[in-house]
């Protein structure tokens, strides 16, 4: 049975570790870092919500100011191309390419939706995009002087022109554009659009790339 003495002894530990968890408790409490209350929000003035909510509720996740359709672009060529978002943002390459995708293969034509040659549409793009005009022919392509050929697959980036061999008559038989993550742009049968360049199919033609030179 316990004693008399060890009864008041229990007692007041357990009143002294009540009054110190209590003590605690409140310092905790006061040390939570809350910039309103809900008293002072349950106010209802404006002044103290307005600042609650510009301070913890707006994000703004288009830093950027992209267009909705500038979004639109980032956003499904970053997919089709598995890269992050922030790689995608020339949005004038990827806005002439979009209106194309798709368009069947057809020899010496340039007509949306309904037929083109890769190497017509290259000349296009450039002349749209990037300011620099091209004959319409693979081989005209290849021997421009506003082009750098180089032949390194590892040194490839965004908007560089691929020239590919499909026959020993003709050398350079078309050409594709490089785009990023091993995605290139070019025409087959199935017509034009966004390849994996690590395809054997486009391996075995591969010749070498071009891309523009510095302007002075």
């Amino acid at each position: 049975m316990i004693s008399q003495r060890q009864f008041y002894k229990s007692a007041a530990f357990s009143l002294s570790l009540l009054f110190i968890c209590s003590c605690t408790s409140k310092q905790y409490i006061q040390e939570i870092p809350y910039n309103f209350s809900a008293e002072a929000y349950n106010q209802n003035t404006e002044d103290v919500k307005n600042s609650f909510v510009s301070k913890y509720s707006h994000v703004d996740d288009n830093v950027e100011k992209l267009s909705d359709e500038e979004l639109r672009l980032k956003e499904k060529y970053s997919i089709i191309m598995e890269v992050m978002p922030k790689e995608v943002d020339n949005y004038k390459l990827y806005s002439y390419i979009d209106r194309w995708i798709g368009t069947p293969y057809k020899k010496q034509t340039l007509e949306e939706k309904k037929g083109v040659d890769c190497s017509y549409f290259v000349q296009s793009l450039y002349s749209d995009v990037y300011g620099e005009t091209f004959q319409k022919t693979p081989d005209g392509i290849f021997r421009s002087k506003s082009i750098q050929l180089f032949t390194g697959r590892n040194f490839l980036k965004e908007g560089d022109i691929l020239f590919f061999r499909y026959d020993k008559m003709h050398p350079i038989s078309d050409v594709g554009i490089y785009l990023n993550n091993d995605r290139i742009l070019a025409c087959t049968s199935d017509g034009l659009n966004i390849y994996d360049f690590n395809n054997e199919y486009f391996q075995l033609r591969y010749v070498a790339a071009g891309r523009l030179k510095p302007k002075n």
